[in-house]
């Protein structure tokens, strides 16, 4: 394979023969055969930021024969609501889809979420392709099956498992994704690299501007890596009853972090302070070395991520982790690392060592 041709990566699932990943750029003559030769519809969901897109691709589906209809939500976690959902749902039956017609997702991680869990409910379940645009659904919220939308309380605590028949991780899309938005992003890459595979991180230290440059070798390393291990975890536990929890390694906080800031912060910033707090947690139990905790810091905040939060918010914090879907009863369950690569659960922490791993956070 050369460096301009596609990559496949195959995620397994349970109960089917599973999907592929594609990789590469100049993909979007690759999304009609994966909708099925039964399919008719096709909804395509798109954020209104993305309207030019989400035309292209319907354009493309109609001169494939199909009756393509676009769906515009709002942009970022505005568009993860059953208000949404629901006007989706509107529009699948005023269309008359049936269960051989289809879903496709064009957007970041929660057009991603929400498309699928549109997918998922629509008449017990439909096909679902998703196009991601972000860097973070490109490594994340499009692999692996997990669908959501969030409520009042928190984030994705309403959602279904339901894979898609397949991904395409096109690198055309980020041409025009600004830089910030990218790099945001990458705090999942960063967390697949502290839980699993440190090639990642080490091309983060070699060279920031090449692991964050679409164009470079190094980029479609770190994206293949990171998708690798996560479809690597997946296909072996795809309902998060075991090895998948490691997945969400610094995501306790940041959930927290994005409910109280009415998920203003993107999802990638609050990964990286959840990180460096769920690293301060693993040292202060004796079970993280200072070099690796260390290396949170000075990885991410090369990145330019966040790796501080307000002091003043911790009692909200706590009451929204509590609620957290990870949790179990009134225990909080948090991924701690007992080394590079080898994460484990704490579980039932007490309130007095989060609030002391909680003080090297604030800023």
């Amino acid at each position: 394979m050369t460096a301009t041709e596609p990559s496949t990566i195959h995620v397994g699932t349970p109960d089917g023969p599973g999907y592929d990943v594609i990789v590469g750029r100049s993909l979007m003559g690759r999304l009609r055969p994966l909708l099925g030769e039964q399919a008719k519809r096709v909804l395509v969901v798109h954020p209104r930021a993305l309207r030019a897109t989400g035309e292209a691709v319907r354009e493309q589906l109609v001169a494939d024969g199909l009756e393509a209809i676009t769906a515009e939500i709002p942009d970022a976690e505005e568009g993860k609501r059953v208000e949404v959902a629901a006007f989706c749902w509107q529009i699948m039956g005023q269309s008359d889809f049936t269960r051989t017609d289809a879903v496709v997702s064009v957007g970041g991680g929660s057009v991603t979420d929400l498309a699928g869990f549109v997918a998922a409910t629509w008449l017990r379940g439909v096909r679902v392709v998703h196009v991601p645009t972000t860097f973070l659904g490109m490594v994340d919220a499009a692999v692996g099956g997990k669908t959501g939308i969030n409520t009042a309380e928190g984030k994705n605590l309403v959602g279904a498992f339901h894979p898609p028949v397949g991904v395409l991780v096109d690198f055309d899309a980020l041409e025009t994704l600004p830089q910030n938005e990218l790099v945001t992003g990458m705090a999942e890459a960063v967390k697949t690299g502290f839980i699993a595979d440190e090639r990642i991180l080490e091309l983060f230290e070699e060279d920031v501007a090449a692991a964050t440059d679409p164009h470079s070798a190094a980029f479609r390393e770190i994206v293949e890596r990171t998708i690798k291990v996560k479809a690597e975890v997946v296909s072996e536990d795809l309902r998060e009853s075991g090895r998948r929890e490691i997945l969400n390694y610094g995501h306790t906080l940041a959930h927290s972090i994005e409910h109280a800031e009415r998920y203003q912060w993107r999802h990638g910033a609050a990964v990286s302070v959840g990180m460096v707090f769920a690293a301060e947690l693993g040292r202060l139990v004796g079970r993280l070395d200072d070099a690796t905790a260390d290396r949170h810091r000075t990885i991410l905040s090369s990145l330019g991520l966040p790796v501080e939060y307000r002091g003043d918010r911790w009692k909200s914090l706590l009451e929204t982790m509590r609620r957290d879907k990870k949790a179990r009863g009134d225990h909080l369950r948090f991924i701690v690392l007992d080394g590079q690569g080898r994460p484990g659960v704490l579980e039932a922490p007490d309130d007095a060592l989060l609030f002391t791993a909680y003080q090297e956070v604030i800023a």
